[in-house]
């Protein structure tokens, strides 16, 4: 055991052999001279007593080397130099504070300074000792058993005396709180109790206990410093009930209750209420042994077939009616029955079914066998293989096909693309819904989409649908893949407004939105924006009016290209219902803008406000390319693959592994189905063959390019057998683990060594939260007295000889108190009774009772000036920086600071020499404001300790607890040393911004980044991870992502060119909640256009001020920004904002809760902010639509504009920069009501050609509008203007309405006909033909307002009549005589009109063919007859003419 050192001290490479030997030398010659003791002496007696028997100094020896000291089985024998016992020994005095209490404070003090001088003895060298002989030997033996038989029935009579002071029942401290939770989330009741002996705590729920072992993974206890907890996992409704902790001890016992009340949504679940569980049949007393036998390994299938995994469960015993809980996993996730899957349990075999293989069912498949006495897990891998294609060269079937935001509107399809592309690259995919119940496959989409994500529209609101994809390359069509769940076209917001809770003892509480207005115009849509945007479609989303709930809510979608204002109406037939909707048929690569209307049976309202302009195009870019991929050897058919993430991939699904054999050129994928994880276990190669693989990934836009290709490596078991099945550790519930990186711990040169062991050895430990070593104090001792005080590590630590132990009652922390003056100002406030175990030798622990004043200690919240009192001690000593003779120190603020901000800082340290401290010395005389400070003149390869004290207004306070022994010597380590004074700001639910300042030992190199890491609180040391995978060169870094109300620490890494240095102490933890109240910083820009930042703060105090900052530092000069503060708000207003502004500010207010906020300044928000400060220096009247010209009656033209003006505003008419006015010629007016502004003219001349404007001014506001009227855009408008003028003049007589035109009636007549208007009695019309009159009317006895006049008359009856008998058509006598040019002239005495039609050439040949039409159509089916001339072919027509052309056609 001598030949041992501690294993600190072997993690340490200059700790050479030549260093240890001389150490152990030095210290080996002390105890072997001290060896050689006798018990002879009286100061031999009192060492004895002590503890330190001088046969079992050996035994001390071996404490003091050993990396875990193991208390020697205490000894009696006394034996002489040939090691022959010679008579007993007993120990008087054996540090137990019971045996001393009944000795006089005389006594006790001188029995403490012959300690202390037997320790000198015992540790200097060179003393001769007195041998004294056998029979003085067993004389003082028999003296010293005397003795101690007196002190021992003086211990018990004390005992017997003080029995019930020192024990006490159970107390709950703090007591277990009810709870509210919905379903499926997680609940934890936790307690603190107090009493002595410890108590035993027991959880019961309904009055039954409960046993975490009968429902693994339900129930977690815990029970660490008194402090009691009780977590249930995945709350039920089964889980409402009323939970009772007990407490119980040889004292008494001591109940507390709480209620836990788990709500449930109506509609997600059944409204009828869940039967009590049918769990597994908990057996008391038992304890089952589960073995997993005939297990199934690593499987291969493929698409369409079926596969069964099974194995053979043995538990033991047997209970005929135990059955246990078969579970199946498959990558971490619950499998139950389905058409894909079926489970059998048939007593000893658990079989799982996979009925029709897909890529889908690829994974990790774990089977989990649970007991009351806990659970046994197996697990391996299946892959799963591509059909073979129906064409050769086509794609493999997409998988995983799922439906996202499920609207009466649409549905957002989305797929995973797959491994294989069968040789030519895919070109996009289609989509196919078929509605449940039927087998009807309608395909969505007509062009096939590369996107990996397709709104699918058309649906039928309250039916249900499932979707299918399939992959086309140009060889052809892939297999469709599996199906999706059945999904229903409903909108999420009827949904909602059906939602209800159910309570046990209320039954269903029906939640409902409020009765919808009628007859109120909605108000503007809320929060337009763009959701998705690809190069085939947009989703638009937005929220409904703030206002109470309308009725018959719809909403119009409108879009416009952007930098116009020509909006288009995009539903223009039929209004959507939801608050989403995909655009179609939009340009790819044009920039579009979007704003939406909401309506009703009232109107249709104002439009929400634009969207930014956005570019039609895929925003996802495909992943870059993996990195380098590493093989290596696992088993003889399998190989771990290891490759470097995607870098700033995007949205990434995961990654497919392709191997080939080297030199075949022939790559076969290894997965088909992404994996996410940077590390894969290919199986199913062949042993002996070297393979190389490549990688790629894959997001919704795409697979990225092929990584490099890696190097070949040869298919062999590596040593060890490799990871079995590629399977990694599943944790309880089917947690994945993941294959663990292991990192080479940080190496330094400094050195922390052991507390001396100027005491005697220490007692039994209580393990405790010591407010001066902060959270990473957990696992410490603390003891009374003088005791050192010894971590689980084995590293001890010394305390002063006199100290007390002071426990806050409310937090439950143990603090340690320094025998030293307070300062005069200590608030006199109630004197805090604690208890604290008493921490003595191998026997029972007895408690000890101190009375103290804890005011000084009390954590509190919210600083008051009233209260105001010294700081509580610092905590967290570390050294920063070792050079030859200084150190830099780094320290923890203390956890209050007493109500008043803390002045400064004091630093003492003593030198441990030999492991024996010397006397504190001040370091420094005048405090220091820095957390941190260099200790100078310090003596190289020499020991020390430090500690610290705090200073504010009410005095100097205690001082911290002395760091650990830190040795003065110059780091040489290349990488830099660790960040320190962490801070955690802008705490939010889901963020937080931690700060930090720079490692003051910079390495071989100067620090270029910083890694932050991050765990819960809870978690274990392998839980940490890393927020950052890029290095950040600033000292400050915002975490998001956060889970709301979970605690977090946090660490920080600092990295120069040689590697990535030792991490930072670790924060206290934060709990990520938005506190009640918490204000953000508001940016403004007032009426004169000066912008500043705003910030307010609802719980001030007398001591709080506001503390600007930039980019996290404190903002000193005022140059640029000017701080302007009044009670609660706080504003920085900038001077002239440019872009040396562009930052993060941020304010936080001292002496609060965390109050802070902070805002980004960006390059577009400062173009944003001047611009509005320029519109809000120099208004403009905002106009609703530009200048504009437009056609009224009797060729009059109308300029016009319409603006938001008050009625107090002005308006200049101005024409080529010439003021024009009211006049003949120009009219003008002004309607305050619309804000239509308008100018009349009577008619346009050449001389009006030019440009005309309307300038505003409305205050200070102003605008104009111009338009220009030149060239041929001013003679188009004075033409329409004189035609609309002499149109006008034309009406004011009789005239036509619709001119003369021609028709040809059923009964084959030809009419000439016109409509005419404003006619009067004496109006008469003449008709001309080739400018001859053809026909009068003088009298006009129209009713329709239509002249006619026909021109082509069948024959008269009475010529008919004549070849009736021959003939069955009727001749028509129109002929060419009839062609020429028809004129009806309209005459009174207010004017005439005129209107012709030509009928001659074409017009003729027009009318003519119309005719023939009618003839054609009143034909008979051909008929046939046989002749004596032969066969005739003949039909029958109603009419017939002359110009009538028969032609005959054969085939």
């Amino acid at each position: 055991m001598s030949g041992s050192i501690p294993f600190y001290q072997k993690r340490h490479h200059h700790y050479d052999l030549g260093y240890r030997s001389s150490e152990m030398e030095s210290t080996m010659s002390r105890y072997q001279s001290s060896s050689r003791l006798t018990a002879g002496s009286s100061s031999s007696a009192l060492s004895s007593s002590r503890g330190l028997s001088v046969s079992s100094l050996s035994g001390l020896e071996e404490s003091r080397l050993s990396p875990l000291p193991k208390r020697p089985k205490p000894t009696y024998l006394a034996v002489d130099r040939e090691n022959h016992v010679i008579g007993y020994v007993v120990p008087i005095f054996r540090g137990s504070r019971e045996f001393a209490s009944g000795f006089s404070d005389t006594e006790e003090a001188r029995g403490r300074d012959t300690a202390q001088m037997s320790r000198r003895e015992l540790f200097s060298s060179g003393l001769e000792m007195e041998q004294t002989s056998r029979k003085e030997a067993m004389r003082e033996t028999a003296n010293r058993i005397s003795l101690n038989k007196r002190i021992h029935e003086q211990g018990e009579h004390f005992k017997r005396m003080n029995e019930d002071s020192l024990m006490h029942s159970p107390e709950f401290v703090i007591k277990p709180r009810s709870h509210t939770v919905w379903e499926k989330q997680c609940v934890r009741l936790h307690c603190t109790v107090s009493g002595w002996p410890d108590p035993r705590v027991v959880w019961y729920k309904n009055n039954v206990a409960i046993d975490p072992l009968g429902n693994p993974g339900k129930y977690k206890l815990e029970s660490k410093y008194n402090v009691h907890s009780l977590e249930i996992n995945r709350c039920d409704f089964d889980d409402t009930a009323q939970y009772r902790v007990s407490a119980m001890n040889s004292k008494g016992e001591l109940s507390a209750f709480a209620s836990v009340v788990v709500k449930r949504f109506k509609g997600e679940v059944d409204e009828f209420l869940p039967a009590p569980r049918q769990g597994p049949v908990s057996e008391y007393g038992i304890t089952f042994q589960t073995h997993i036998v005939d297990t199934f390994g690593v499987s291969f299938g493929r698409e369409g077939e079926t596969m069964s995994l099974g194995c053979t469960v043995i538990i033991y015993p047997t209970l005929n009616r135990y059955q246990p809980e078969i579970q199946w996993y498959r990558d971490d996730v619950l499998l139950s029955p389905s058409k894909w899957h079926q489970m059998q349990w048939s007593g000893d075999r658990a079989t799982l079914t996979l009925i029709h293989l897909n890529k889908e069912d690829e994974g990790l498949y774990t089977l989990r066998v649970t007991t009351k006495s806990g659970y046994e897990t197996h697990s391996a891998y299946v892959f799963v293989r591509d059909a073979e294609t129906e064409v050769e060269g086509a794609p493999a079937a997409p998988l995983d096909v799922r439906c996202l935001d499920a609207n009466k509107d649409y549905i957002i399809v989305t797929w995973k693309q797959p491994a294989v592309d069968g040789g030519n690259s895919i070109l996009g995919y289609f989509v196919d819904r078929c509605e449940v119940g039927t087998n009807h496959w309608v395909q969505c989409n007509d062009t096939p989409v590369k996107f990996a994500r397709f709104p699918v529209t058309g649906l039928v609101e309250g039916r249900s649908y499932v979707f299918r994809v399939r992959a086309v390359n140009s060889c052809g069509m892939s297999h469709p893949s599996r199906v999706s769940e059945p999904v229903a076209a409903m909108d999420p917001a009827d949904r909602a407004r059906m939602r209800g809770t159910s309570a046990p003892w209320t039954g269903q509480i029906i939640v409902t939105e409020e009765e919808p207005a009628e007859s109120v115009v909605p108000g503007r849509p809320r929060e337009l924006q763009v959701t998705e945007a690809t190069k085939n479609y947009v989703v638009l989303s937005w929220k409904p009016p703030g206002e109470k709930s309308l009725e018959g809510l719809m909403y119009y979608v409108e879009k416009c290209v952007s930098g116009t204002d020509n909006w288009q109406r995009v539903n223009t037939e039929i209004p959507v219902k939801s608050p989403r909707f995909a655009l179609f048929d939009l340009a790819e690569g044009k920039s579009y803008r979007f704003r939406v209307r909401c309506c009703n049976s009232a109107g249709v309202g104002e439009p929400s406000d634009p969207t930014e302009a956005t570019t039609v195009g895929d925003k996802l870019d495909i992943p870059a390319a993996p990195g380098k991929v590493v093989p290596t050897r696992n088993t003889d058919t399998s190989v771990v693959v290891s490759w470097e993430a995607s870098q700033n991939a995007k949205e990434l699904v995961g990654y497919y592994i392709e191997c080939s054999i080297e030199g075949s050129n022939v790559w076969e994928p290894c997965n088909n189905k992404p994996v996410k994880v940077t590390r894969f276990i290919c199986h199913g190669l062949i042993t002996g063959e070297r393979y190389i693989f490549r990688v790629r990934a894959v997001n919704a836009a795409g697979l990225s390019n092929f990584s490099p290709e890696s190097e070949a490596v040869e298919v062999k078991a590596a040593i060890g057998g490799g990871i079995p099945h590629g399977v990694l550790e599943m944790g309880p519930g089917g947690n994945l683990g993941q294959l663990t990186e292991h990192r080479p711990l940080w190496m330094g040169t400094h050195e922390t060594v052991q507390s001396p062991p100027d005491t005697v050895p220490k007692g039994k430990a209580q393990t405790c939260n010591d407010p001066r070593q902060g959270p990473g104090a957990h696992q410490k001792s603390v003891s009374t007295g003088c005791r050192p005080r010894t971590s689980n590590l084995g590293t001890e630590q010394s305390t002063d000889c006199v100290s007390a132990v002071a426990v806050d009652s409310l937090t439950h922390t143990v603090a340690h108190v320094e025998p030293v003056t307070l300062p005069t100002c200590e608030p006199a406030s109630a004197q805090s009774k604690v208890f604290v175990e008493g921490l003595t030798d191998p026997e029972p622990a007895q408690a000890c009772k101190f009375s103290l004043d804890a005011s000084a200690y009390q954590d509190t919240t919210r600083p008051r000036r009233e209260s105001t009192a010294s700081p509580t001690p610092p905590y967290g000593i570390t050294v920063l920086e070792c050079v030859r003779d200084s150190m830099v120190l780094a320290w923890k603020q203390p956890k209050s600071i007493g109500g008043a901000d803390i002045t400064g800082y004091f630093v003492d340290y003593r030198e441990v020499i030999d492991g024996v401290p010397g006397q504190w010395h001040e370091a420094n005389i005048k405090a220091v404001s820095e957390r941190a400070y260099r200790v100078s003149d310090l003596l190289e390869n020499r020991k020390y300790q430090f500690q610290v004290r705090a200073a504010n207004m009410a005095g100097v306070g205690i001082p911290s607890l002395p760091s650990d022994t830190f040795l003065c010597e110059e780091w040489t380590i290349a990488v830099p040393g660790p960040p320190h004074d962490l801070e955690i700001r802008e705490v939010r639910s889901d963020s937080m911004v931690l700060l930090w300042k720079p490692p003051v030992y910079q390495g071989r190199d100067p620090v270029n980044g910083f890694y932050i890491d991050v765990k819960e609180a809870e978690a274990s040391e392998e839980a940490w991870r890393g927020v950052n995978t890029k290095a950040t060169n600033k000292t400050f870094f915002k975490i998001k992502n956060l889970s709301e109300g979970q605690n977090y620490v946090f660490r920080v890494r600092a990295q120069n060119q040689a590697g990535v240095g030792k991490s930072s102490e670790v924060t206290e933890p934060i709990q990520a909640v938005t506190k009640p109240g918490t204000k953000e910083i508001v940016v403004d820009v007032d009426d004169d256009g000066v912008i500043s930042l705003n910030f307010e703060c609802g719980e001030m105090t007398q001591d709080s001020k506001f503390v600007w900052s930039k980019n996290y530092e404190e903002i000193s000069e005022s140059s640029r920004l000017a701080i302007e503060t009044k009670g609660n708000k706080s504003k920085a207003v900038f001077s002239s904002p440019a872009e040396e502004d562009i930052g993060i500010y941020s304010c936080h207010v001292t002496h609060t809760d965390g109050a802070s906020s902070s805002y980004t300044l960006s390059a577009e928000e400062l173009q944003r902010l001047l611009q509005i400060s320029h519109d809000h220096k120099f208004p403009i009247i905002p106009l609703k639509s530009e200048l504009a010209v437009e056609m009224l009656e009797k060729g009059r033209v109308r300029f016009w504009l319409q603006a938001e003006m008050s009625g107090n505003g002005h308006i200049d008419y101005v024409f080529n920069d010439n003021g024009i006015s009211q006049g003949e010629k120009y009219k003008m007016n002004f309607d305050k009501n619309t804000g239509i502004i308008e100018m009349t003219m009577e008619s346009l001349t050449p001389a009006d050609e030019g440009t005309y404007t309307f300038q505003l001014l409305d205050g200070k506001a102003k605008n104009q509008s111009s338009l220009v009227l030149i060239g041929d855009v001013f003679k188009e408008l004075q033409k329409e203007s004189e035609f609309q003028r002499k149109e006008w003049f034309r009406k004011q007589g009789p005239h036509f309405i619709e001119y003369l035109s021609y028709e040809v009636t059923p009964e084959c007549c030809v009419l000439l006909k016109c409509k005419v208007g404003n006619m009067k009695k004496d109006t008469t019309a003449i008709w001309y033909k080739d400018g001859k009159e053809i026909k009068s009317d003088n009298n006009l006895g129209f009713t329709e307002g239509v002249l006619k006049l026909e021109i082509a008359q069948r024959d008269s009856p009475a010529e008919t009549a004549e070849y009736a008998d021959s003939l069955l058509w009727r001749k028509l006598k129109i002929s060419k005589k009839d062609s020429g040019v028809y004129e009806v002239v309209l005459k009174d005495d207010r004017g005439q009109d005129t209107s012709k039609l030509n009928l001659t050439e074409q017009g003729f040949k027009d009318l003519m063919n119309e005719v023939f039409s009618f003839i054609a159509n009143s034909s008979t089916p051909l008929k046939i007859t046989s002749t004596e001339n032969g066969i005739r072919l003949y039909t029958f027509v109603s009419y017939y003419n002359d110009l009538l052309q028969v032609t005959w056609h054969y085939k």
